[in-house]
C-alpha cells in the first residue's frame, strides 16, 4: 500500500490535534506515515501510534530547526525519496494549513516538481489519486481538485476530520539523516519565545469559535463568557478589532485568521463579505443580531434574532447547567 506522508505539527513532542486529523485523513489514502522533525519524539510516540501512524520517519541532522522554512523542505524532500524507495509509491503528502506550513508545502512541490494544492476542506480517495474539495473566492464556491503531476502535496485547514483511534498499532521508525544546504541557511533563527498560553484554545484549530463583532460596543464579556461555557475560542470581526475592542490576533476575516470550527457563534456581526471569507467552512453556523435584514443570517444554520447581552447570557446558563 501506498505511504502517506503527515508532517507533525508539535511542540517538544506534544502533538497537536491537526496532526492527529492528517494521519485520520492519510488512512483515506493510504498507509499513514508520519515525518517528524525536532526534538521530543518520545513524547510524541504513543500520539502517533493511537491514531494510526505505521511508520515514523525521524528526521535526523543539524541546523534544521536553526534556520526558516526551507530545511523542513529538504528533510521532508529526503523523507519522500526514502518513503519511496521503502514502499514504491508516497500517495501523498499531507500538511497543516499554517502560513509556515503553506511555505514548506509550496518549496516541497518545486523540489519534487509536484502539483500543489492549499487550504484544503476535505481530501478524500479518487481513481487517480487524493480529490480535494477548497472553499474559494471569498468563500463563495466550492471547488474539487486532483493532482496530475508528481507526489501530490496538499495542505489541509484544521477541523477537517474528525480524529480517529486505531488501536493495536506499533510504528516502524526509519532514521532519515538529512544535511541542510547552503541555499537553505539564509535565514537564521535568533530567539525563539514560548508563547504565553491562555485558559482557550488557539483560534485557528478551535472546535468551537464565538465571535463578537459591532453589536458588542466594545464588551466582549458576555461574547468570552459563552465561550469559556463551551470551551471554545474567542473571535472577532474587523470593525471590533480596528475600534480597538479586541487584538488583532483574535481578527477572523479576509484580512484575519481563516477558521473551520465545528461550530460558529457570530454575535452582533452584520455578516460583510470581508468576515464571511474567513468562517465560511465552518459546519454549524449560528448568529445572534438585532436586525433581522442582516446579511449574516443569509449564511447561518440556526439564526437568533435579539440582543446578545439577553441572549448569550441565557446560553450560557443553560450550558452551564446542563454540563450540571
Amino acid at each position: 500500500m501506498s505511504q502517506v506522508l503527515v508532517l507533525v505539527d508539535h511542540v517538544d513532542g506534544a502533538v497537536r490535534k491537526t496532526t492527529t486529523e492528517l494521519l485520520t485523513i492519510a488512512a483515506r489514502l493510504g498507509e499513514p506515515a508520519a515525518v517528524f522533525i525536532g526534538q521530543g519524539y518520545d513524547n510524541a510516540a504513543a500520539t502517533l501510534a493511537e491514531y494510526g501512524a505505521q511508520t515514523v520517519y525521524q528526521v535526523e541532522g543539524e541546523g534544521i530547526e536553526d534556520y526558516l522554512v526551507a530545511p523542513k523542505a529538504e528533510a521532508l524532500a529526503a523523507v519522500t525519496h526514502q518513503a519511496v524507495q521503502v514502499s514504491g509509491k508516497v500517495a501523498a503528502v499531507l500538511l497543516a494549513s499554517s502560513g509556515e506550513n503553506k511555505e514548506i508545502a509550496g518549496r516541497l512541490a518545486v523540489k519534487l516538481d509536484s502539483g500543489l494544492i492549499t487550504d484544503a476542506v476535505d481530501v478524500q480517495a479518487g481513481e487517480a489519486g487524493p480529490v480535494t474539495t477548497q472553499s474559494v473566492f471569498a468563500a463563495a464556491f466550492a471547488v474539487t481538485a486532483t493532482i496530475t503531476k508528481g507526489v501530490p502535496v496538499i495542505t489541509v485547514k484544521p477541523n477537517s476530520a474528525e480524529p480517529q483511534t486505531v488501536a493495536g498499532v506499533t510504528p516502524a521508525v526509519v532514521s532519515v539523516p538529512v544535511t541542510v544546504s547552503d541555499g537553505a541557511r539564509t535565514a537564521r533563527v535568533v530567539e525563539r519565545r514560548t508563547k504565553e498560553k491562555g485558559g482557550r484554545p488557539e483560534l485557528t484549530e478551535a472546535a468551537i469559535v464565538v465571535s463578537g463583532g459591532r453589536g458588542t460596543d466594545g464588551d466582549f464579556t458576555p461574547v468570552e463568557s459563552f465561550a469559556d461555557a463551551l470551551g471554545g475560542a474567542v473571535g472577532a470581526s474587523r470593525a471590533a478589532v480596528d475600534a480597538g475592542w479586541y487584538p488583532h490576533s483574535s481578527q477572523v476575516g479576509q484580512t484575519g485568521k481563516q477558521v473551520s470550527p465545528t461550530l460558529y457563534v457570530a454575535s452582533g456581526i452584520s455578516g460583510a463579505i470581508q468576515h464571511r471569507a474567513g468562517m465560511q467552512t465552518s459546519k454549524t453556523i449560528v448568529a445572534v443580531n438585532k436586525d433581522p435584514e442582516a446579511p449574516i443570517f443569509e449564511l447561518v444554520d440556526f439564526g437568533v434574532v435579539g440582543d446578545l447581552f439577553k441572549v448569550l447570557p441565557q446560553a450560557t446558563e443553560e450550558v452551564l447547567k446542563r454540563k450540571g
